[in-house]
C-alpha cells in the first residue's frame, strides 16, 4: 500500500510542477531589463515628441534629406503587402529617400541581422548618405541585433535607430506559448511549428528569439553600442468594452494556397499558380484589446496587446510614451475609419525620425564640446 502511494506521489509530482510552471508564466521575466544591474537608464522624450508631432500636423516638416530612411517591418510582414507602404509613400512625396527592408520576417533574429547589415551597406554605398533606421515590432529587434553584432562595419553608416513597439526585452506572448515544462508544451510547439514552418514557410526561431530566455541570452552577449542614438516607442492598447466589439482595421494577406479557378487556357494555369493578395477585414483592434486585457489581468502589465510597455524600453534610449491608446497593429495597417483630428502612423513615424535626428545632433554637439575642452586643457 505504501509503495503504491509513493508511486502515485512520484507520478503526480511532474504534473503539479507543470501546473505551477504554467500558472506562474512570465511573472518573473517581465521588465527584467529594468531590474538588471548595470543597464543604462532611459530618458523620457515624450514631451518633445508631442511638440514635434504638433508641428508636423501644422505643416512644419524639418526631416532632412541628408539621410536615407529605412523602415524595417516585423514578424509575418511578408504576408501583409501593405506593411509600411503608406509611410514610404508619405516620405517619398516629401522628397526623402525611403525604403522598406526586404527581409524574410519569419527568419531568426541573427539571420535578419546579417541581411540588414548587407542592406544598410548597399544603401550607404549607393547614396553616400548615412541610414536612419525605424523598426516596428520584431523589425526593431532585428535592427538592434544588426547594430550589436556588426557595429564595427556599420558605425559610419548608421545615424540612429527608432524601435517602435519592439519586444527588445522579450514578450510574454512568445514565452507563454513556447515555454518548456508547462502543460501541453510539446503539443503547443508542434502546432506553432506547423503554422510557422509548414504553412507560411518560416522559421520557428523567429518566434523563439522573442522569448525572455533567448532575449536575455542575446542581450548579455551582444550589447548595443553606447554611441548610437536610440528611441524606444511603446503604447498601451485600449481595453474599453467598446473596442472589444469593433472592427477598425483592414489587413491585406497574401494567400498562396488559394488559387483562382481555372477556366481553361495557359494564362489561367499560370495565374492559378500565383499567390493572391487579397484584402481581409479582421477585428485587429478587438484581438489586440483581448490580448492586452489578458496581460493586464494575468500579470498586471500595460501593453499594446503583444508587447508590455516595460519590455519595449531599451536601456540607454530616449523613451516615447504617447498619450493615445494605440494597439500593436495600429502603426502599420491603414485604419478603416480615420479620425482627422488624430495623428496617423505616417506623421508619428516622421515625428520619431525627426526627434532621432535631433538626438544625433545633440550627441554630436556634446562630443564636440568635450573634445574642445580636452584640447584647451592640453594647451
Amino acid at each position: 500500500m505504501s509503495f503504491s502511494l509513493h508511486q502515485m506521489c512520484s507520478r503526480s509530482s511532474p504534473i503539479s510542477s507543470r501546473v505551477r510552471r504554467t500558472l506562474h508564466g512570465s511573472s518573473d521575466d517581465i521588465g527584467w531589463l529594468q531590474q538588471t544591474p548595470g543597464m543604462a537608464p532611459v530618458e523620457d522624450g515624450t514631451a518633445r515628441f508631442l511638440e514635434l508631432l504638433e508641428c508636423i500636423r501644422n505643416g512644419e516638416h524639418t526631416l532632412p534629406d541628408s539621410f536615407v530612411y529605412l523602415l524595417i517591418p516585423g514578424l509575418f510582414s511578408n504576408h501583409g503587402p501593405l506593411y509600411f507602404v503608406a509611410t514610404k509613400k508619405f516620405f517619398s512625396k516629401k522628397g526623402l529617400a525611403c525604403h522598406i527592408a526586404k527581409i524574410h520576417s519569419e527568419a531568426s533574429v541573427e539571420h535578419n541581422a546579417w541581411e540588414l547589415k548587407q542592406y544598410i551597406e548597399e544603401l550607404y554605398w549607393g547614396s553616400g548618405k548615412r541610414v536612419m533606421l525605424l523598426g516596428h515590432s520584431k523589425g526593431g529587434v532585428d535592427a538592434a541585433a544588426a547594430l550589436s553584432m556588426y557595429w564595427s562595419d556599420l558605425k559610419d553608416k548608421v545615424a540612429g535607430l527608432a524601435l517602435v513597439q519592439s519586444p527588445y526585452g522579450g514578450t510574454p506572448v512568445a514565452s507563454d506559448i513556447l515555454r518548456e515544462g508547462q502543460i501541453a508544451d510539446r503539443e503547443t510547439r508542434r502546432i506553432m511549428e506547423f503554422l510557422i514552418c509548414k504553412l507560411i514557410k518560416g522559421d520557428i526561431r523567429a518566434l523563439e528569439d522573442l522569448t525572455y530566455e533567448k532575449r536575455k541570452e542575446f542581450i548579455m552577449n551582444h550589447k548595443l553600442p553606447e554611441e548610437i542614438p536610440l528611441i524606444s516607442f511603446h503604447s498601451e492598447a485600449s481595453v474599453a468594452p467598446g473596442v472589444l466589439a469593433t472592427m477598425t482595421h483592414i489587413a491585406h494577406a497574401e494567400l498562396p494556397w488559394l488559387p483562382l479557378p481555372n477556366f481553361g487556357g495557359e494564362e489561367s494555369d499560370n495565374s492559378a499558380q500565383a499567390g493572391r493578395q487579397v484584402p481581409v477585414v479582421i477585428p485587429v483592434s478587438a484581438a489586440m484589446a483581448v490580448c492586452a486585457l489578458h496581460l493586464q489581468l494575468r500579470y498586471g502589465e500595460k501593453s499594446d496587446g503583444l508587447v508590455t510597455c516595460r519590455d519595449a524600453e531599451v536601456p540607454g534610449s530616449v523613451v516615447v510614451r504617447p498619450n493615445q491608446k494605440l494597439d500593436h497593429a495600429w502603426m502599420v495597417y491603414s485604419s478603416w475609419k480615420k479620425n482627422p483630428t488624430e495623428p496617423d502612423p505616417c506623421e508619428m513615424c516622421e515625428a520619431l525620425l525627426t526627434q532621432l535626428v535631433e538626438i544625433g545632433k545633440s550627441e554630436q554637439g556634446k562630443k564636440g564640446v568635450g573634445s574642445s575642452s580636452t584640447s584647451n586643457s592640453t594647451t
